[in-house]
């Protein structure tokens, strides 16, 4: 199985949201078409019993689109997040150069910009054999391989999606978020990663909605300013291992 990746360089958060759309729709309706078509061969040969899961699916099977962006400053605030976590007046935002939309993701409230790498999986989980909560696990899982390429060791908190630093401290700080919407297996949104980022940016909100939790880069980790170009690819490179499939690049 393979993973198609585009590198969209920056773009507009509502463009790119757009984009998501676009190609999460047509994946859903190529699964409908072809579950149709399934039924009807089903149907002719009711002796044939088709399973599709990680072990039968098709080597040469792509099951979906990552997009990997940086996005002008935006404040995203996920179907059941709090409004009161964005600190500011959102009518002020644009004197400080961001905008805001309220989306259909899970999560609260988070920010995107420069220096930030955003990874958007437009993915069919069912030939991977995989539900929401591991796929959430693998993203998780290859942002933490990715990073520790660079010094960090980074991990998981119970019950708090993303990958963290520090978590037996009193303040853990998070690294990277996680913030994803499903139906019928097929996935759009994704994860943040925290590269370069300017984290004055995160003082204006409540990150996902926690006040007793810090946020982190690899810059600030780790004093290094890793190209973004490598950090999309190794970020792509580990979310294809954990989930078992290969890397196409357009």
């Amino acid at each position: 199985m393979k993973i198609v990746c585009r590198d969209l360089g920056r773009m507009d958060y509502a463009d790119c949201w757009k984009l998501q759309q676009r190609l999460f729709d047509e994946l859903l309706a190529r699964k409908r078409t072809d579950r149709e078509a399934g039924a009807a061969d089903d149907t002719r040969q009711p002796e044939v019993e088709k399973v599709c899961t990680a072990e039968t699916a098709d080597a040469d099977q792509t099951v979906g689109t990552v997009l990997s962006v940086e996005h002008p400053p935006v404040y995203t605030l996920g179907k059941s997040g709090h409004a009161e976590n964005l600190l500011v007046d959102p009518a002020r935002l644009s004197e400080l150069g961001a905008t805001f939309f309220h989306i259909d993701r899970g999560g609260d409230i988070t920010f995107h910009g420069p220096g930030q790498l955003v990874c958007y999986p437009i993915l069919d989980l069912e030939p991977l054999g995989i539900g929401l909560r591991d796929y959430i696990g693998a993203l998780e899982e290859c942002v933490i391989r990715t990073v520790v390429r660079y010094g960090i060791v980074a991990s998981r908190i119970a019950g708090a999606s993303g990958v963290w630093l520090d978590v037996q401290s009193a303040h853990p700080r998070k690294l990277c978020a996680i913030g994803v919407r499903s139906s019928r297996f097929v996935t759009m949104h994704g994860f943040a990663l925290n590269v370069t980022t300017d984290l004055a940016w995160f003082s204006r909100i409540h990150p996902c909605g926690f006040t007793d939790r810090g946020v982190a880069s690899i810059a600030s980790e780790t004093g290094r300013r890793p190209p973004m170009a490598e950090v999309k690819r190794t970020v792509v490179e580990q979310l294809g291992e954990v989930l078992g499939c290969s890397a196409e690049w357009l």
